[in-house]
């Protein structure tokens, strides 16, 4: 189910010099903000939630999933450079399977990382906050990366779509509606984050077994259904 040759071109489209500029940005953004608070209001750990949550696991972490989800197929298919990979004796599913991999070891990789820093920075780890919210960063890593490859694999326009499901519904009607937020990655995430934290500072709209059922759910029906939408594609001469 995973083919290293898929793997290492995924690799080289995520981490080209201009995405991989885009993909430093907000982790750069986020730690130089956290020291900047931490230096201005000293330790807090209302102000690390506030933080962490409105804007790493909020903001950050969607945008990065949108960026390596929607890039480690999407220029592919818009571009047909995809044919390569289609032509190869590779199962269709195995490039997806792969594809979610790397796309989901670059999400983590450019948001949980950071967001641990940014933590440490806050509040040294007080009531296990930079912990809690690294852990959901690493659980909405899967999640957005099985979501934003479909949509690569499904629209020209994925990233536009992921930018309006990252900033719209999950920054926005996730912060007003609260009927929204049940339908919301962040908030299942923020469920494994309430268990590992202490006190009563990381709060989730979701209860934890449903916030699992929901997380392995999406990931696996996304992933199912992206290899589903690859296996639709035919060469020319399949036929």
């Amino acid at each position: 189910m995973y083919d290293p040759t898929v793997a290492r071109l995924t690799y080289r489209a995520l981490l080209g010099r201009r995405r991989a500029l885009i993909l430093f940005a907000l982790p750069v953004l986020l730690i130089v903000i956290a020291a900047a608070v931490r230096g201005f209001s000293g330790a807090d750990d209302q102000v690390a939630v506030d933080l962490l949550g409105g804007f790493a696991l909020a903001t950050m972490v969607p945008i990065i999933g949108v960026i390596a989800g929607t890039g480690a197929i999407g220029p592919e298919i818009d571009d047909g450079s995809v044919v390569y990979l289609l032509s190869k004796p590779v199962k269709r599913p195995t490039i997806i399977f792969t594809k979610l991999i790397v796309a989901i070891a670059v999400t983590m990789a450019f948001s949980a990382i950071p967001t641990f820093i940014a933590g440490m920075i806050l509040n040294g780890n007080g009531q296990q906050i930079a912990v809690a919210y690294t852990i959901a960063a690493l659980v909405a890593s899967i999640a957005y990366a099985a979501i934003f490859l479909l949509l690569g694999t499904i629209t020209r326009h994925a990233v536009v779509f992921g930018l309006v499901y990252a900033l719209v519904w999950e920054a926005l009607f996730g912060s007003l509606v609260s009927g929204a937020r049940t339908l919301s990655v962040q908030q299942w995430s923020l469920a494994v984050a309430q268990r590992t934290a202490e006190g009563d500072l990381v709060t989730s709209d979701v209860g934890l077994p449903v916030a699992t059922v929901l997380l392995v759910g999406v990931t696996v029906l996304a992933t199912w259904y992206a290899g589903q939408k690859l296996r639709s594609l035919t060469l020319a001469g399949e036929e």
